[in-house]
């Protein structure tokens, strides 16, 4: 069972949210938050698997509740998968750099939500890449320095072709995807990706995709 918390501060979302979950089969909802200070409580109290975060909320938002919850959490750290309105939600990029595995928009349908807490919690630190790529692109456009002939400072301890395989990702581009380009197995792309966020003390791939840009390794629209 993926045990899910489900936090936001619109009853009528949180409780459809609930409803849905405990109406599948594989997923145990074992709280729910109105708040970012009670997410945070509940967090751990309850050491779910994922946690559905809402990111405008009253007191703490989600981008704090996500820093505090990963940074009180034991070595096994929930993940965190950020609901969005996408056009609206600039703080997206913030919940990002502290550690959310990646995001879901709130008009997804049920097929796509389960489907996004069960790649979250099987490991798949992003879902929808190519969305997430956009919106980064959007916020991250006037925090990118220029390109760089040379490898960005901190990436120079990686190889080339972890650094090709970073890039690819920051491009929005899935493992599968970045397989084919680089004609190598999805499992060496994985392996690639695993040593990278080893070597650069990265959380997720969420985390290393930010990297990229605020780097120069990826600029916006290039």
């Amino acid at each position: 069972m993926t045990r899910v918390l489900v936090v936001d501060d619109q009853f009528l979302i949180r409780a459809g949210l609930v409803g849905l979950l405990d109406a599948a089969p594989g997923f145990e909802v074992v709280g729910e938050a109105g708040d970012g200070e009670e997410a945070v409580r509940l967090a751990a109290e309850t050491r779910p698997d994922v946690i559905l975060m809402d990111i405008r909320m009253p007191g703490v938002n989600g981008i704090e509740a996500t820093e505090r919850i990963l940074a009180e959490a034991d070595d096994r750290p929930p993940r965190v998968l950020v609901l969005t309105t996408f056009d609206l939600d600039e703080y997206v990029y913030g919940a990002l750099r502290a550690g959310a595995s990646g995001f879901l928009l709130k008009d997804s349908g049920p097929e796509r939500l389960l489907a996004a807490v069960t790649a979250v919690e099987g490991g798949d630190a992003l879902f929808a890449p190519s969305v997430t790529r956009r919106l980064v692109e959007a916020y991250a456009r006037n925090q990118v320095p220029a390109p760089r002939s040379a490898p960005a400072p901190g990436l120079e301890v990686l190889t080339s072709r972890e650094r090709e395989v970073l890039e690819l990702t920051a491009r929005g581009l899935s493992n599968g995807e970045i397989a084919d380009r680089l004609y190598i197995s999805e499992a060496t792309v994985k392996t690639h990706l695993n040593r990278t966020m080893s070597k650069l003390d990265l959380g997720s791939r969420a985390q290393a995709v930010v990297l990229a840009y605020e780097s120069g390794l990826v600029t916006p629209g290039g």
